[in-house]
């Protein structure tokens, strides 16, 4: 069951949702979403998603790699937000979970009821669009809210022709 979207509801604004990671085509998702915020008066949500661990055995060794990867994912959105507050203003809500992404969008999208937009990029690689544009596209994804890809290759004067 999907939780009902109270982006439009008194008190409420309407939330795009970027995801942050290592990959070279999110800082297009992150400026499309920050662009539409800004010119629909709603605010920016970026997540960065931390891979879970596999030390069960090695607890010491879990613990020094989780605390990197959380400063890694830290020091994402602090580069991400600083562009943001460069180019834009825009100061936007930052969010780190650990787990697989799909399911931690998911989780996050229910648990914020103003998230009305995800905003993911597609890679240009030969590989493929990226594994999550992947699992949006596959047959068994199920996103709760419209989904916009936006092309790796854009730049910031495509983005603020077409945002």
């Amino acid at each position: 069951m999907v939780s009902r979207r109270l982006s439009r509801e008194a008190g409420h604004r309407r939330k795009f949702l970027a995801v942050v990671d290592e990959t070279p085509e999110s800082s297009r998702a992150v400026a499309y979403a920050a662009r539409r915020a800004q010119s629909t008066g709603g605010a920016l949500v970026l997540l960065y998603v931390v891979a879970p661990g596999d030390f069960q055995h090695w607890l010491g060794v879990e613990k020094i790699m989780r605390d990197e990867a959380m400063q890694a994912a830290h020091a994402a959105l602090d580069a991400a937000t600083a562009t943001l507050r460069e180019k834009s203003g825009i100061d936007p809500e930052r969010i780190v979970r650990e787990g697989l992404a799909a399911e931690e969008i998911h989780r996050l999208i229910e648990e914020d009821q103003d998230i009305a937009i995800l905003v993911l990029a597609a890679g240009g690689g030969k590989d493929g669009p990226g594994p999550l544009v992947a699992s949006v596209a596959g047959k068994g994804a199920f996103f709760p809210i419209p989904v916009t890809i936006v092309p790796w290759n854009l730049s910031d004067a495509d983005i603020e022709a077409i945002a």
